[in-house]
């Protein structure tokens, strides 16, 4: 991908302004730090941070039979969403391997607001496409929104000072509100293990309301923070912890599969979980100091072969040791084996440990 075909959200300009450090990220060009990770990582655990996902896609799906066709294409069971909930769910290939994770929102009965990664926007409305039924309506607003995720303990005391008077929806729960003519949407859901919601402006506004949020007293944050936080709780991240040659079972999301019902995949995760798991995605923390751990960096048995590589790796700001995500094989996924991480040659001690990493108090 050439630099022009790097798409900037409208938040860039004021990023810059903020100071900013740049970066391309699955096609955009995006914020990776402000003052810096440590600081922004902080903010979100102790306070509020905000983060620009106005890189993300937004769909809505409706029709008479919108979610029975949703039910046939996600793992999770729809049928247990009341008006104005979410919902975490993925969408699989036909060999039951993940195109994507994504939030769900049941806006009314057979209307339903879907939030997609970046990277698999197109990917995505290819797929429902050519699967989708005369009857059910898909529509792409992604390029529409301006989206913000605000994360932190102190997210719903900078809400009310932004617009006041405005309850918050519930913990996984969606709202539509109005403010000086404009519709907004407000999800109560997040990616760092905070407290937070994502807030969904029309484009243009996009600024203002930014603006605004900082002048409550959120700190701007970027992808750096983002990537640490959620990786402190084992949120995995699609195209690196997720694969089309992985399936959800084997990245231990099967909480998020309802395996009573008829998906695509669904009878290769059956037979999957009958037969047992050959792989899992395995916690694995540093027993000492060590250099960061990074995708790609192979993992070894003590002294002996490699059995997998990193899919994600980080210097935890919470925990400040190293904490990474690899495939391994079941037998060797297992909470308490000694593992080492090859690191430019040189190899750190580490261990198979408990999801999360992080756990507040």
């Amino acid at each position: 991908m050439s630099d022009s075909d790097v798409k900037s959200t409208p938040l860039a300009a004021k990023h810059i302004e903020l100071g900013a450090r740049m970066v391309p990220f699955s096609g955009w060009n995006m914020p990776v730090q402000y003052t810096g990770i440590l600081d922004e990582h902080k903010a979100v655990r102790e306070a509020c941070g905000i983060f620009d996902i106005s890189h993300m896609g937004q769909f809505t799906v409706s029709g008479p039979n919108a979610a029975a066709w949703l039910n046939s294409m996600l793992t999770n069971d729809i049928n247990k969403l009341d008006i104005g909930q979410g919902q975490y769910s993925i969408m699989l290939n036909e060999q039951a391997g993940v195109i994507d994770d994504l939030i769900l929102y049941r806006m009314e009965p057979e209307t339903f607001f879907v939030v997609v990664n970046a990277s698999r926007i197109d990917e995505d409305f290819a797929w429902l496409s050519a699967h989708k039924p005369a009857d059910v309506t898909l529509e792409n607003h992604s390029d529409e929104y301006v989206g913000l995720a605000v994360q932190g303990p102190l997210c719903g005391a900078i809400f009310a000072k932004v617009i006041p008077g405005v309850e918050l929806p519930p913990r996984n729960g969606i709202a539509r509100i109005t403010v000086d003519g404009a519709d907004l949407i407000v999800c109560r859901t997040g990616y760092t293990g905070e407290d937070g919601f994502e807030f969904f402006c029309p484009a243009a506004e996009g600024v203002k309301w930014f603006e605004a949020f900082l002048s409550a007293g959120a700190k701007p944050c970027g992808l750096g923070a983002r990537d640490s936080l959620r990786l402190e709780m084992c949120y995995p991240l699609n195209g690196s912890d997720l694969a089309p040659d992985k399936t959800p079972l084997e990245a231990g999301l099967g909480f998020f599969c309802a395996l009573d019902t008829e998906f695509i995949g669904s009878g290769i995760l059956r037979e999957q979980k009958a037969s047992g798991l050959t792989q899992r995605l395995a916690a694995i923390e540093y027993t000492g100091k060590g250099a960061p751990p990074r995708a790609h960096y192979k993992v070894h048995l003590p002294g002996g072969e490699a059995i997998g590589e990193l899919t994600s790796g980080v210097l935890s700001p919470s925990l400040m040791t190293g904490i990474a995500l690899a495939y391994l094989p079941a037998a060797h996924a297992k909470v308490g084996t000694e593992l080492e991480i090859d690191v430019r040659g040189k190899k750190f001690p580490a261990l198979v440990v408990k999801k999360p990493f992080y756990k507040k108090g």
